[in-house]
């Protein structure tokens, strides 16, 4: 499965399985698991796992130093989860020892062309990364996120679960979970209606986050207050626990509001 023009380094530990392109490097200490295809051309350096039944296009780069000036060689590492989906030109870098010293991509992301992952980022599962998105070093994104084409994401912001960016947004603050921003300063617009539909929430549901939304952004509450409302609401609206636990967290950045 392994095409004679690669370069596997004997301490990399590959599954019996797993496919590897021609032209393709991959160095020590990298271990892949069963049933991933790497493509031609692609890199990969050590410290990296990754899963299960990944594929990853050509001239992709993953596991590579961190782009981070106080990086001093330190054995950080890249872990990838299971059967994301890794497009052509895509980076990923290793954490810091600053941070926790590890970069983590999830299971079942669609990560398009173009797109760079810094060091030390947290990416959950099921997000959908469109061309060109990139994101600065620290940034933790929630569950079923989708970031629009050339979106960037500043350092140490967090993107709620569910949460929306459009096309070239620049995200400089916290979006908590449901809510779409847009624009070259992320502004909130509305609720992911459209996405939510997808995943199966209920009519009532997405009605109950609506008025959550509203409560946050219209009704000239501080925050503090505006927590307290959306707590209120989880009694009867479990699925709007994770929207009040994301706004009492603690925020380096603040929220879009």
């Amino acid at each position: 499965m392994i095409d004679p023009r690669a370069v596997v380094d004997p301490l990399a530990r590959l599954a019996s399985d797993v496919a590897v392109g021609p032209f393709s490097v991959i160095g020590p200490e990298v271990e892949i698991d069963a049933g991933t295809w790497i493509g031609p051309h692609v890199v990969i350096q050590g410290p990296t796992r990754i899963g299960r039944e990944n594929r990853i296009y050509q001239f992709a780069s993953l596991g590579e130093m961190p782009q981070d000036k106080k990086y001093g060689g330190e054995p950080t590492r890249l872990e990838i989860g299971d059967r994301n989906t890794i497009r052509e030109f895509v980076t990923i870098n290793r954490g810091t020892v600053q941070d926790a010293g590890v970069t983590r991509l999830g299971d079942d992301n669609w990560i398009m062309a173009y797109v760079h992952i810094a060091h030390d980022c947290m990416v959950g599962d099921r997000t959908i990364f469109a061309n060109g998105a990139s994101l600065a070093g620290h940034v933790h994104i929630e569950d079923d996120v989708a970031l629009g084409g050339f979106a960037l994401v500043y350092q140490f912001t967090r993107l709620g679960a569910h949460s929306f960016c459009g096309f070239a947004c620049g995200v400089h603050r916290d979006v908590p979970p449901y809510v779409t921003v847009a624009g070259y300063r992320a502004e909130p617009y509305g609720i992911n209606a459209e996405g939510l539909r997808r995943r199966g929430f209920a009519d009532e549901e997405i009605q109950a986050i609506r008025r959550a939304y509203k409560v946050i952004y219209r009704a000239n509450l501080r925050l503090e207050e505006a927590v307290e409302k959306v707590r209120e609401m989880t009694v009867d609206y479990p699925r709007l626990q994770i929207l009040a636990d994301f706004l009492a967290a603690p925020s380096r950045n603040g929220i879009v509001r």
